[in-house]
């Protein structure tokens, strides 16, 4: 059994460890794992100039209070990737308004990860970061990712809009996304990876 819980500037405090751990396993992943040189440090702790108090973060936690997957949104009022680092990957302009927020640093624990498929614990973040939004009143996400995702969420049953061109980058090929965040979206991912409910922990949010 996996749980979402949710982290914001609010209870940050209680979490104080729990965040370190967090973004070391970012480090592992992104700067070690998949060798991001944009994000590289010379500690062992991956942090971006988004970690900031508007951040909220989305915690998988395993029946053993490990962590096994995770996420972030950061609203687009303020600074975030999309708008300030890549906006040439949305010619109009990056959407932002009140209700418009983020969505970056998705993974899953490595171990966890399956060959061939995708892992049960990604469906469990995933159906968190839509229960979530949902929760705090967030009508869209936009995204930048690699470009298999397009493909990946449309075989979930997301709705969304690809903002512009697949961009050559020097740690893959990326787009941008603005995804709607619907009922529809979360009841089609929850059959996809056979969960039978709301996955977020009590008052998580």
């Amino acid at each position: 059994m996996v749980r979402i819980e949710v982290v914001t500037w609010a209870n940050r405090k209680q979490y104080r460890v729990v965040l370190e751990r967090y973004f070391r396993i970012r480090y592992d992943i992104y700067v070690k794992r998949r060798q991001w040189r944009a994000v590289a440090r010379p500690i062992n702790i991956e942090m971006d100039a988004f970690d900031t108090e508007h951040a909220v973060y989305l915690l998988a936690f395993d029946r053993a209070g490990k962590i096994v997957g995770g996420s972030r949104l950061v609203p687009t009022l303020q600074p975030h990737l999309l708008g300030n680092v890549f906006p040439g990957l949305a010619p109009d302009g990056a959407p932002r308004a009140p209700d418009i927020f983020e969505w970056t640093r998705f993974f899953v624990s490595p171990a966890l990860r399956t060959h061939g498929g995708s892992s049960p614990v990604a469906g469990v973040v995933l159906c968190g970061v839509l229960e979530v939004a949902r929760k705090l009143g967030i009508r869209q996400i936009s995204v930048v990712c690699e470009s298999f995702w397009p493909k990946r969420l449309r075989a979930l049953g997301w709705s969304f809009a690809e903002l512009g061109d697949v961009l050559q980058h020097e740690d893959g090929d990326i787009v941008a996304l603005l995804i709607d965040v619907t009922p529809e979206a979360i009841a089609s991912t929850r059959r996809a990876y056979g969960i039978d409910g709301p996955i977020l922990a009590d008052a998580a949010v």
